[in-house]
């Protein structure tokens, strides 16, 4: 008899986990995602990346703005009886009496080696906190944020100033390798799964839009993290303008905080400084470093708040 499979996500993450479940014959029932958001100039709605592979694969689509007390959704999942429910990236709690309406479990794959980095911002602060390593945990999905039992992790090497969004698809990529064996282990009742020890715990809080501005009294390392942490997200203001480190590397050079030490774009930073490798000011499109400093006003000597 074939099992009913239930898929929830939402972001590109979630993207390779959901097309390997598919290839590889797992019948999916139906796929949950976020509502689509409404685009910013107001013509029309984007689908989310979910919704989009969804589609391509035909599969059945629901996209509530919230699960809780939701009768409807509690209905129609009780009615199909599902034999296990995979959550990868979904960005949605799921109430306790939802989580109960699986035969094997909610199955939550996580951006981490729990019980390290619990929350919604796991890659981000790994690379933010210059973490080697990192990798996923495959587990129970509970009340609380990211606490359930793990059956199995499976580690990956951080790059040398690797960025997010690189981190981010090896991640899944991993994850979507995984999934296949430890899916069959867990409808066949053929795996264990064992509680996180929560004195271990750490939690990568949400990122806050804030964070991005680069404070140049931090220490080149920790603005290194950053940059690569929150790509392609980090700025700085002059003139009025934001420019966005897109690419960056550490200098030898020393100087006031926020100054400019050389025509190359290498900046002073508490502890250091960093060498700007790719940027991108507001309006404009991305650009290598020689290319920008030959029509850019800022030159050595220029001082950042």
């Amino acid at each position: 008899m074939l099992k009913k499979i239930v898929f929830m996500g939402t972001s590109f993450f979630a993207v390779p986990i959901l097309k390997s479940l598919y290839q590889n014959g797992y019948p999916i029932s139906v796929v949950y995602t976020q509502p689509p958001k409404k685009s910013k100039r107001g013509m029309g709605v984007n689908p989310t990346p979910i919704q989009s592979i969804s589609e391509t694969l035909n599969l059945e689509i629901r996209t509530p703005s919230s699960l809780k007390n939701n009768k409807e959704e509690y209905e129609y999942l009780k009615k199909l009886n599902p034999d296990i429910a995979i959550v990868v990236s979904y960005g949605q709690i799921i109430p306790k009496e939802i989580l109960s309406l699986t035969k094997k479990n909610f199955i939550n794959i996580h951006a981490s080696l729990l019980p390290k980095w619990r929350g919604a911002a796991p890659i981000q602060r790994s690379i933010m906190n210059s973490d080697k390593q990192t990798g996923i945990s495959i587990m129970k999905l509970e009340e609380k944020l990211d606490t359930g039992p793990i059956c199995n992790s499976y580690s990956l090497n951080i790059l040398e100033n690797e960025n997010s969004e690189s981190l981010s698809e090896r991640l899944s990529l991993l994850a979507a390798e995984k999934i296949i064996d430890d899916i069959d282990a867990i409808l066949g009742d053929k795996i264990v799964f064992k509680p996180q020890d929560d004195t271990k715990a750490s939690y990568a809080i949400k990122i806050s839009k804030s964070e991005a501005r680069i404070d140049w009294s931090d220490s080149a390392k920790n603005i290194i993290g950053k940059i690569n942490g929150l790509y392609p997200n980090s700025y700085f203001i002059y003139n009025g303008e934001r420019y966005k480190l897109l690419k960056v590397e550490l200098s030898a050079k020393i100087g006031e905080p926020g100054s400019v030490l050389s025509d190359n774009l290498e900046i002073a930073c508490k502890d250091g400084s960093i060498k700007v490798l790719e940027i991108q000011k507001e309006g404009k499109r991305q650009q290598k470093i020689n290319e920008f400093m030959h029509g850019s006003q800022i030159k050595k000597g220029v001082k950042f708040q």
